[in-house]
């Protein structure tokens, strides 16, 4: 039984800060447009299901786009980076420049030059997860053990050889690292986007049921988008202790 009180713990915690907030909203009879109690939130939830899933697939949609594009991107550079120091000295702090600029101040900037339909929401969600992916994948090519590099070159392997065999491979679960990181990022980033002009997307349904005070849809809209946002880490999760059993024994060894 002790080794499942850790993982029942924010559980509890949850339900516990759920069950005062209903008794908060009951005893101090706090109006819907003020703060939903988490019951009226469910039902809000049950009422709007098959809209929020409507606009959900949108947004979803943006975010794995948005999250290909940046994996794709990110691979790219981390082996540039790592090919030409010089590169890297140059580019590297460029890349921690544009994670200082909010991404609320970049997407007005964006739709004005892209228009109102997805790309500028793809291009948000690109700008969110690019950098967690870049920086884990392009740290992790720089700490492979360079006598394993040295090793495949003595039997006649080229460069790319080299990546192939040695750094890509050992560079992958810092990668997923980075993924995972992102992941969590690509909703949030396509939601950001949908604020500014949309026509479709939880981000446009967030803002509409918010100018409209329906704060529980609100409250049901922002639900949908955390969930949206754990599945997504949860399906690279998936991938990583499917894909690398080690990783999966690892995780059960420090559990139990």
């Amino acid at each position: 039984m002790k080794k499942y009180i850790p993982r029942l713990a924010p559980v509890l915690l949850i339900l516990i800060l759920l069950l005062i907030w209903q008794a908060g909203v009951e005893l101090f009879h706090v109006p819907l447009y003020v703060l939903p109690s988490p019951l009226q939130v469910i039902r809000a939830l049950a009422e709007e299901l098959p809209t929020l899933i409507s606009h959900g697939g949108v947004t979803v949609a943006e975010a794995l786009v948005g999250m290909a594009i940046s994996l794709v991107l990110a691979v790219f550079l981390g082996i540039v980076m790592d090919c030409f120091p010089l590169v890297r000295q140059g580019l590297y702090p460029v890349l921690v420049v544009t994670q200082t600029v909010p991404m609320i101040v970049m997407a007005p900037i964006l739709i004005i030059y892209m228009g109102f339909g997805a790309a500028p929401k793809i291009l948000t969600v690109v700008l969110m997860c690019f950098f967690p992916v870049a920086v884990s994948f392009s740290d992790g090519l720089a700490q492979v053990d360079e006598e394993y590099v040295n090793l495949v070159r003595s039997y006649g392997a080229g460069r790319i050889q080299a990546y192939r065999l040695v750094k890509i491979p050992a560079s992958v679960p810092p990668l997923l690292s980075g993924l995972k990181v992102a992941a969590t990022y690509s909703i949030s980033g396509a939601v950001v986007g949908e604020w500014i002009g949309a026509t479709q997307g939880l981000g446009y349904y967030l803002l509409r049921v918010k100018n409209s005070y329906m704060l529980d849809r609100v409250f049901a809209c922002v639900a949908v988008i955390i969930l949206l946002s754990l599945g997504m880490n949860g399906l690279i999760r998936l991938y990583q202790y499917q894909a690398f059993p080690y990783m999966r024994r690892k995780a059960n060894a420090q559990r139990f």
